[in-house]
């Protein structure tokens, strides 16, 4: 089969490699109906994740079927249709029991796929602890729907929920690219008393004014003026980064009032520094870290029941045998693009 594999720093390849097999009896074998590109597969290329390991082939988002399973599972049988969860957890250690997936001991634990294990951008993919890395689509749900619950969705998930929202709160978003308009439409279901959306791209500030009508929405240069202004006590009460860059991550603490809560959600290319001499007295609570994808099941059944909608995000669909194109357009930002759907 082609898989898009991880060369080296600056470079993949779309590469013939065997079918995956069952190599344990928690394994299963998915068969990709549909795959995504997402930003963290752009770490890799650019040499910022450093646990990925040449010659994996890269992609953690992704629905498929499935095809075979290991003797010792028994929550899916082949020919489920499943969402794939972006963390690898054997459920059953300190950190998986505490609902902490992102940082469970087995030796594949957290984020392997597509990073320290191959991924799914092939038609093919072994999940390994499958009873916890897999959930079944209900019949009503499309594909293009669940696409994004096992990374994206999950992560926006995963941050709204530790960010403790409340009705009083004005929450402030900072970044709206696919991961920020997950966070976005996760915010929304805690119904917080005002929503401001802060991005630097005129075509992603105008998705979200036709999408999301009632968000305000700001640029970075225009950010700490407004929220001062337009919040009861100087300052949002929870800001959520999601861009990932050295100013937005400077802009996320300086825009929360004090005793307010800054949620990072975003994974940066170069270390970030807290300059607390300036920090002092403000007694902020940062959260930080990767999603703890354990709330899929929840996420799909929001889905069914037309409470989280992400399909507007597929701007553009490619053929597996186009992906480096694909990459191209998605990586440069090109053609208004925030989702790409990957059809194997």
């Amino acid at each position: 089969m082609k898989a898009l594999t991880y060369i080296e720093r600056g470079k993949f390849a779309l590469l013939d490699k065997p079918q995956p097999e069952i190599t344990d009896d928690g394994d299963a074998i998915v068969r990709v109906t549909l795959g995504s590109i997402c930003t963290s597969d752009l770490h890799i290329k650019h040499g910022s994740v450093p646990r990925a390991v040449p010659g994996i082939t890269v992609g953690h988002e992704m629905v498929g079927i499935v095809e075979k399973v290991g003797a010792a599972v028994k929550t899916v049988r082949p020919g489920d249709r499943v969402t794939v969860n972006v963390e690898t957890f054997c459920g059953d250690c300190f950190f998986c029991k505490h609902g902490f997936v992102n940082n469970c001991t087995d030796p594949n634990g957290g984020w392997a796929l597509g990073c320290r294990i191959d991924g799914g951008q092939a038609p093919y993919v072994r999940v390994p602890y499958a009873d916890q890395g897999l959930d079944k689509i209900p019949d009503s749900v499309t594909d293009e729907q669940a696409l994004f619950v096992g990374d994206v969705l999950a992560t926006g998930f995963w941050a709204a929920k530790i960010s403790q929202i409340t009705t009083d709160d004005t929450v402030l978003i900072i970044g709206a690219g696919p991961t920020g308009i997950c966070t976005l439409l996760c915010v929304m279901l805690k119904a917080p008393k005002q929503i401001i959306v802060c991005e630097k791209d005129p075509v992603r500030l105008q998705f979200v004014r036709e999408h999301y009508p009632q968000v305000q929405t700001v640029t970075p240069e225009e950010c700490l003026d407004y929220v001062a202004s337009h919040s009861d006590h100087g300052g949002a009460d929870v800001v959520l980064e999601v861009a990932g860059s050295d100013s937005t991550f400077c802009l996320a603490w300086q825009c929360a009032r004090p005793n307010a809560t800054v949620t990072v959600v975003a994974l940066y290319d170069e270390p970030q520094t807290l300059p607390l001499p300036q920090m002092y007295g403000k007694n902020l609570t940062f959260k930080t870290g990767g999603v703890d994808g354990c709330d899929c099941g929840e996420i799909l059944s929001l889905i069914e029941r037309g409470k989280l909608d992400t399909t507007p995000l597929i701007t553009h669909r490619f053929k597996l045998e186009d992906i480096e194109e694909a990459y191209r357009i998605f990586e440069n930002k090109l053609d208004g693009v925030m989702k790409i759907a990957i059809e194997p």
